[in-house]
């Protein structure tokens, strides 16, 4: 199995960026997608999820409504589109796949396949 994260960079705050992340070597249209994010110091943190089928998303408090997670099950991709970045949002992004269940999941040990991550830094 395969995930490989794209489109990480520097941004000013209040800019956006695309996150991709390309799965193979799984039945990609039977997993949740998720994100993650880990900053120095810190715990990996959920970002959002979206369940097989599309159909279903989540997402914390402290993005929803400036991140959305969407997936194309013919390219096997997953992507996370991120507006009005901030600083602290600042971190390695991470996406997984993860067992396929309602309500979606939204902890790491969940999702037994990784990326290696993107960088996502966000200048004030």
């Amino acid at each position: 199995v395969q995930l490989v994260e794209s489109g990480g960079g520097l941004v000013q705050a209040g800019g956006s960026l695309r996150l991709s992340c390309a799965a193979s070597g799984l039945t990609f249209s039977s997993y949740t997608m998720g994100w993650f994010r880990q900053a120095p110091g810190k715990e990996r943190e959920f970002v959002a999820a979206i369940t097989w089928s599309g159909g279903s998303t989540s997402y914390p408090d402290s993005v929803k409504g400036r991140f959305t997670i969407s997936r194309d099950n013919v390219k096997n991709t997953v992507y996370l589109q991120m507006n009005s970045l901030k600083p602290e949002d600042t971190a390695s992004y991470y996406c997984a796949a993860g067992d396929n269940t309602r309500p979606i999941v939204v902890v790491p040990n969940r999702y037994p396949y990784w990326g290696q991550g993107t960088q996502v830094t966000v200048s004030s």
